[in-house]
């Protein structure tokens, strides 16, 4: 395991209390008791997302530099140790003999990983397929479709450019049309949300994606009443879950949809490049895999993962990833990522000079949240908050609105969120210096 020399640690943090609990992570038997007080924690998730000693041994269970801000786990966030540890320890089985060890005993083990993410989920492991990002399993289904020149897709304005791009692609290709909409931001009005897509269809609609949370904002849809508004008329919907799964609490009985994609290496910390594409089982006959398969698997969601020779120790990793959250709790996680949120927001807010375009209500958001200060350029915020600070953000840029993405983890700590806002009243204040 990549680890700080103790002297660099010490050196970095200079805090022996933080430095002591990250001695524990070079002990599994001291983080396991460490970790073993967080499962004993009773209490309703709004409490226990104020106390610091539930969190603070999660936060010391991840190797991540302290020495910066990272406010951009939406991109990527790091896995924990222990999640870390298992990866390198079946990668290193695979090289041992891969034809075998990889081959032959590993990638069966994927079944179990497919049975527990398909039971977290709440659907059959016969609909789930382990892909290896969002973008992945909703190409799968944007490209899946057999559509011909003139049929149209709907989606928003506000989802993911790769998915935009996608379709653009089959605009140029096949002749097919993209239809994109305006929401608002934020969209407190879930009926709202479903009517604009309602008003927008027409007797060429034959695909609508939408996002579950949006990117730019945060912005959670009522994905179950599009779905339930577009199965009506026969219209499939495929719905972009990159930031929504491990982020906040739900399973599939809230969605009811029939195509959904995520990555789990964003809110689940699990190893980069895995993500976990969900087809309902009658659909997933009539829905081309990306890349060939034979016609054996035609009804077999195995066919999706058809990608040649591919590492087992990524998902099998996913395993550790999943027991960890679990260890924490979808809804204390939940109840966490929206109070840190909040101890950065309501203080901006407070400032005449600010714009938050993420709502603060519990059902139309989390812990992923942009905020605009009037006058500042974000691409320029961002880079002075990592250059003069060592804080990441993610500049935002769209034609109805700016501003910077922050988005924290369950090992953010509230001195870090402090430091982040303290920086951002002094550029409202003062501006960016020049």
């Amino acid at each position: 395991m990549q680890m700080y020399s103790r002297r660099r640690f010490l050196g970095a943090i200079g805090r022996p209390a933080v430095a002591v609990a990250a001695m524990a992570i070079l002990n599994p038997e001291t983080m396991k008791a460490a970790l073993s007080t967080v499962a004993q924690r009773k209490g309703k998730p709004e409490d226990i997302a104020a106390d610091e000693s539930f969190w603070y041994p999660i936060q010391q269970a991840y190797t991540v530099d302290r020495s910066l801000v990272n406010l951009n786990n939406g991109g990527v966030s790091p896995s924990p140790a222990v999640v870390q540890d298992a990866m390198k320890r079946h990668l290193d089985y695979s090289h041992t003999a891969p034809v075998y060890t990889m081959w032959r005993i590993l990638e069966p083990q994927r079944e179990g990983v497919r049975k527990r993410l398909a039971r977290a989920f709440g659907c059959h492991p016969e609909e789930v397929a382990l892909t290896r990002n969002a973008s992945e399993g909703l190409e799968i289904c944007q490209l899946g479709f057999d559509l011909k020149a003139g049929d149209e897709i709907l989606t928003t304005n506000q989802d993911y450019p790769r998915m935009i791009t996608t379709f653009q692609q089959r605009e140029r290709r096949e002749g097919v049309i993209l239809k994109q909409f305006s929401i608002p931001v934020p969209a407190e009005k879930p009926q709202e949300i479903v009517d604009l897509f309602e008003q927008h269809i027409t007797a060429r609609t034959k695909v609508i994606l939408m996002c579950h949370m949006i990117n730019l904002t945060g912005q959670i849809l009522p994905v179950k009443e599009v779905v339930a508004m577009a199965r009506r008329r026969g219209i499939p919907v495929i719905v972009d879950g990159a930031h929504a799964l491990a982020h906040f609490d739900f399973s599939l009985q809230d969605l009811d949809c029939d195509y959904y994609a995520t990555s789990l290496h964003k809110w689940l910390c699990a190893p980069h490049g895995t993500g976990l594409l969900y087809v309902r089982r009658d659909k997933i006959a009539a829905l081309w895999p990306m890349m060939a398969a034979p016609d054996t698997m035609d009804d077999d969601i195995r066919k999706y993962e058809e990608i040649g020779t591919h590492p087992a120790a990524n998902y099998l990793a996913v395993a550790d990833a999943l027991t960890f959250h679990q260890g924490i709790g979808a809804a204390n996680k939940e109840a966490r990522m929206r109070y840190l949120r909040d101890r950065w927001a309501r203080r901006l807010i407070e400032h005449d000079r600010v714009t938050l375009h993420t709502s603060l209500k519990p059902p139309f958001a989390c812990g992923l949240a942009t905020v605009q200060i009037e006058g500042i350029d974000p691409e320029a915020l961002a880079d002075y908050l990592w250059q003069k600070h060592r804080i990441i953000v993610t500049p935002i840029k769209h034609p109805e609105f700016e501003g910077i993405r922050v988005t924290p983890n369950v090992y953010t700590t509230l001195e870090e969120i402090d430091r982040f806002t303290d920086q951002m009243e002094m550029i409202i204040k003062k501006g960016l210096p020049s």
